[in-house]
This record gives C-alpha cells, structure tokens and sequence, in this order.
C-alpha cells in the first residue's frame, strides 16, 4: 500500500506540516485549500492513522504526523538540495538565521561584499533569539549567541571578541582609570555574557549597583552609547564599525583589563555540508573575519 501513495499527497502534507497552515500550504502549492485538505485525508485514509490536529485556522501534528514529518520533510528537503546542486540556472537558496545584533551590528552591512562575490545566491536572513530551528528545516545554518554544543551539527567559533568600556568621545574625555567610571552612567546589556560585575571585579573595582538604561539586544546598547547615554561594555565586533567611525572609542585601553570571550558561533546540520551555498558562506565569512573556518570543519 505504502508503495503506491501518490508523490503530491506527501507534498501538501509536507507542506501543511512546515507553515502550520493548510491555506498557507495550498498558497505555496498553488492549489486551493480544499485541495490541500483533500489531499491530506487522502493520506490519511491510505495510512489508517490521522495526521493533523486541527486547531481553528492551523493545523498541528498528532505524534503520527510527527515521525512521518521526520522523514518526508528531510526527504524533500535533500530533493530540493540535489536540483539546487545540479542547477546552474536555478539561484541557489541559503536560509540563514543570525543573533539579532550580529546580524544588525556586523553581517547586513558586509552583505554587499558577499552578495557581489556569489550573485547567484539567494539569501534569506531572519534575526531573533529563537535558535536551532533545524528539526523542520527552516534554515541551513544559524549564527549562535553563547552556544551550547550539540550532537549532529557542525560548530564553527567566529573567534575571540574583546569586551571593553566603550563611549563616545566626549565622555571618554573623562575617563583616565578604570575608577572614574564610577562617576558616569553605564549602560547595561543583559543579555551578554560578560557584565559589568565581572569586568570592574578584574579591575580591581568595587562593583556598583548599576541603574538606569537596559537593554535586551546588544546594539540597543551600542546605538544608546553613541548618541552619548553613558558607557557600554561592549564587544569590539559588535562595534566594529562605530570604533572605525570614530562613533565609539575604547578610552581605557592599555590602562584596564580587557576581557575576551567567544560570543558567536556558525552552526548547522551534518547533512547541510553538501549545500554549496553555505560552503562559498563559510568561506566569506572567515575571510571577512580573518579567521580560517575551514579548519574547525572536520564534516
């Protein structure tokens, strides 16, 4: 019976599963949803067991649904991979997920560069701290935030950042040691791994209670920092392009302890090492940070 079970059930399954939705399915199959419904149940009649969920306008999978979804979505996903691999003609997709402030801070503006050098590449970028989404295969790699390693993925480190005190430059005029910070206002990230805590401790400082201005997204704090709101502790890949504008100094350096830390990370799935997108990515992207990528990629 399993034998027989027409390609185009699988595919407006597949696809119902992936968007949660049976009329965003029909919308990317150009078909109607009655189509895509139909077509469902047609599956599910020929496997004797129901599929979906339905939940007023979207559709969750029934733990059936779920170990089906395991092999059908990895399986257009590789059939998707192979014609992408043979076809000259076909811009070639990578589905990139970045940190939020990477992504704003240090990947969008070099993206020229990299898009000027593949222009046959299709990007697809998307930015929040919702990581590792590869269990749907909504994405082909994943610039991490202090990640955790994990099995079955490749995990690429994109090299030490320093983490300094970094303002504007009229308030760096008042900063000659690593006490006078005491007198200003710090900016708080807290989300970043390093605090401030940490950094005056290795200073030698008693820590203050630090008060006013938080931030969640790290260049909220870079942004705030440059229009003069106070000092930031902060990386310098983060803020790379604020330092060489002279938006942003680092007035303690060579007169404090800076800290270094590896913040970020290239991850992805064994099996998307065969996309040749994300290896021309992996090599503009240590090129771009002057680092060899392809040595930690033992894949």
């Amino acid at each position: 019976m399993t034998n027989h079970i027409p390609v185009v059930l699988l595919r407006s399954f597949e696809a119902a599963a992936r968007t949660h939705s049976i009329t965003k399915a029909a919308a990317e199959l150009f078909l109607t949803p009655s189509a895509v419904s139909h077509a469902v149940r047609k599956l599910e009649a020929q496997l004797g067991t129901s599929l979906f969920q339905r939940e007023g306008r979207s559709v969750q999978l029934t733990p059936d649904g779920e170990a089906l979804m395991l092999y059908v979505g990895r399986g257009f996903d590789d059939l998707r991979r192979g014609i992408e691999a043979i076809s000259g003609a076909t811009p070639e997709r990578l589905r990139l997920h970045c940190a939020p402030s990477f992504a704003a801070q240090w990947l969008t503006p070099r993206l020229t560069s990299f898009l000027s050098r593949y222009p046959s590449i299709e990007l697809h970028l998307s930015a929040d701290t919702d990581y590792l989404r590869f269990q749907r295969h909504e994405f082909d790699a994943d610039i991490v935030f202090d990640h955790r390693s994990a099995d079955g993925l490749c995990e690429l480190p994109l090299g030490n950042e320093i983490i300094a005190p970094l303002c504007s430059p009229d308030l760096a005029r008042r900063i000659k040691k690593p006490a006078d910070l005491l007198k200003l206002p710090l900016l708080d990230s807290y989300n970043r791994q390093v605090r401030w805590m940490q950094w005056f401790s290795d200073n030698g400082v008693a820590a203050p209670t630090i008060k006013g201005l938080s931030f969640d997204r790290n260049f909220l704090c870079v942004r705030a920092a440059v229009d003069g709101l106070g000092v930031a502790l902060e990386s310098s890949l983060i803020a790379q392009r604020e330092i060489a504008e002279g938006k942003l100094v680092a007035p303690l350096t060579g007169r404090s302890i800076d800290i270094q830390a590896c913040n970020h990370t290239l991850v992805f799935p064994i099996a998307a090492t065969i996309k040749r997108s994300l290896h021309y990515f992996i090599n503009w992207l240590g090129s771009e940070l002057a680092i060899d990528l392809n040595r930690h990629n033992t894949s």
